[in-house]
């Protein structure tokens, strides 16, 4: 029991670091944004600032609350897990749709290409079914169905967590990436995202058979 209460705290933490960086660098753009400093690399935010700036503060809510969905200790309190839910839903929704929109509709750098463009429209449309099926879920009292949904939103949204774990070592060994380099290191923090979220689904599954066998 201790060392699954342990594990389940370094699992939040774990989260919590893995939010940090996304989380700096947006508040670093909502400082451009607010001061002014436009340059070659930001000026797609300027000329259309409403959908980076709810971009920004909807992931700075579902990072951290949804990371303490994790702690099974705060499930049960004050119907806290209930509230924040609904929180972690509509900023999940804001992010997938503010995502979406940008992705389609700024002028984006060159090195993003093609590929990378159509890795984002799966990804934002994949974040919105999985938040709605959660949604869903929970209104029918389907629990389990709930979770799983919520885990792989959860999983995707936290995919720029992730993509600075898959960037960062190639830049600082290799260099900046080209566009298809760039494409498969960001589509690589997706993927690593959504294969440990199947894994969990997996594995919770596989106990509740065997608990009934």
């Amino acid at each position: 029991m201790v060392n699954s209460k342990k594990t389940n705290w370094l699992v939040i933490l774990g989260l919590f670091i893995l939010c940090v960086i996304p989380i700096a660098a947006g508040i670093y753009r909502l400082v451009q944004l607010s001061t002014g400093a436009i340059n070659a690399d930001n000026q797609r935010f300027f000329n259309a600032p409403i959908p980076v700036i709810l971009h920004i503060l909807s992931m700075c809510i579902f990072g951290p609350i949804g990371a303490l969905q994790f702690a099974p200790s705060l499930r049960g309190k004050n119907k806290w897990h209930r509230y924040s839910g609904q929180v972690i839903f509509v900023s999940g929704i804001i992010s997938a749709l503010s995502g979406l929109y940008m992705a389609h509709f700024y002028i984006l750098p060159k090195t993003d290409g093609t590929i990378l463009y159509i890795e984002r429209l799966i990804v934002g449309v994949a974040m919105l079914i999985s938040l709605i099926l959660g949604y869903k879920a929970i209104k029918d009292k389907n629990i389990k169905s709930h979770s799983e949904w919520m885990l792989r939103g959860y999983a995707i949204g936290m995919g720029a967590g992730t993509q600075v774990v898959t960037n960062l070592p190639w830049i600082l060994l290799i260099g900046q990436p080209n566009t298809f380099e760039r494409a498969i290191l960001m589509g690589l923090g997706w993927g690593i995202n959504i294969i440990i979220a199947e894994l969990i689904i997996y594995r919770n599954n596989y106990k509740r058979k065997l608990a009934f066998t």
